[in-house]
């Protein structure tokens, strides 16, 4: 298909998975644990795994028919939401770890059918593990597994601090301190939690208004590589040192720049040897049609649809043309810019060139006789195959 998607888990180093429930109340206990700090990971580093997946490619994938949105999101579907719903509201009294240890228990065997068909999900737990979904076809799945790793190993290691320092501050048992640091992670991920079409404009209102980030294109989401937070965070870990992230991100440009050009380049290409030379063949034949009526002296009326169509396809050609010289142009500009620079100017002003001379060449392309048109038209792609 025209994305990957990436199952992520956690187990113990005899095979035991972290993020199954199981029957135990405190595995289950266990489970929620685990569970929350990955959602509070994802909640809290978002945009460094958005940047993972980002790609040229990507770009036109993501919020586009079966892929989810850019925006990162968490689905746990409605048990789970249930049971971390009553958790919250729950009042810190004496008994609460052995009310929740009872709710847990009751928790339904989710790896039995809990996997989530809503497909506009980029990030969601399906039963016993959790999914990446935005990550392309061209995209190394090592990125982003790396980055869930190194996320969710920082994420654990404040999650155990927390425990112990609440331990001893408020003379804690182990099960009511890692209770109550769940509980402030079921709260903190309330705005990366969401259940509904990732697709439609009302999620991204919604999503602005918790605060959540929104890169829909790769020079944006690329720039976390760039922040000193995200750099001490690789190093930290031992992935890659600040100069090897660097090294890292200044590729990743440069990736999407070559991609870029060769799209452009090939685009252009594509309009001057095939596009243009067929709609000047099939206008040339209706031209002969219309000398060939006039010659039999018919009224003008006869062949007005002939006339029309040789006009729309020269204003057609005329805007094609046109889109092809400001493209280039914008190419010329760009070859000026360091590579940052130039991966913006190429999202920002050389793809919307190459967009509107797609949208001239989708207009032209009915009025072509499918014989003179050298490509296959989407009428072809949808039902001829």
């Amino acid at each position: 298909g025209s994305g990957k998607h990436n199952n992520w888990s956690m187990a113990t180093n005899t095979g035991k998975n972290l993020l199954s429930p199981g029957k135990d109340p405190r595995k289950n206990l266990q489970f929620l644990a685990f569970f929350m700090t990955t959602i509070q990971a994802v909640n809290t580093h978002a945009d460094i795994l958005r940047a993972s997946v980002a790609s040229a490619s990507n770009d036109h994938r993501l919020g586009a028919n079966e892929a989810p949105p850019a925006i990162i999101s968490v689905f746990i579907g409605n048990a789970l939401t249930q049971v971390l719903e009553q958790i919250e509201k729950g009042q810190n009294t004496d008994y609460e770890v052995n009310e929740v240890l009872d709710l847990l228990s009751k928790i339904p065997n989710l790896e039995q059918d809990n996997t989530d068909r809503n497909r506009t999900s980029p990030f969601a737990f399906t039963g016993n593990k959790f999914e990446i979904r935005m990550a392309g076809s061209s995209v190394n799945c090592a990125a982003p597994m790396t980055v869930m790793n190194m996320i969710v190993g920082k994420q654990l290691r404040a999650f155990a601090y927390d425990v112990e320092i609440l331990q001893k501050e408020k003379n804690l048992s182990q099960e009511q301190a890692i209770l109550m640091v769940i509980k402030h992670y079921i709260q903190d991920t309330k705005k990366v939690r969401f259940e509904g079409d990732g697709y439609s404009e009302e999620w991204r209102d919604e999503a602005q208004r918790r605060g959540l980030s929104n890169h829909p294109n790769t020079p944006e989401a690329l720039d976390i590589y760039d922040n000193p937070v995200t750099q001490s965070l690789f190093e930290e870990a031992g992935i890659l040192s600040k100069e090897e992230l660097r090294a890292h991100y200044e590729v990743q440009l440069e990736a999407y720049l070559l991609k870029m050009q060769i799209e452009s380049r090939t685009l252009g290409e594509m309009c001057m040897n095939q596009v243009i030379p067929a709609a000047v063949g099939y206008q040339n034949d209706l031209i002969k049609n219309v000398k060939g009526l006039k010659v039999l002296e018919l009224e003008p009326a006869t062949y007005q649809a002939q006339l029309e169509l040789i006009t729309e396809i020269g204003q057609a050609l005329n805007v094609i043309k046109k889109h092809i010289n400001t493209m280039h142009a914008e190419r010329k500009k760009a070859s000026k810019f360091d590579a940052h620079a130039k991966a913006r100017f190429y999202c920002d002003v050389v793809k919307p060139v190459m967009e509107e001379l797609r949208n001239a060449v989708d207009e032209l392309e009915p009025l072509i006789d499918d014989e003179r048109w050298p490509l296959v038209k989407y009428r072809e792609l949808l039902f001829l195959g």
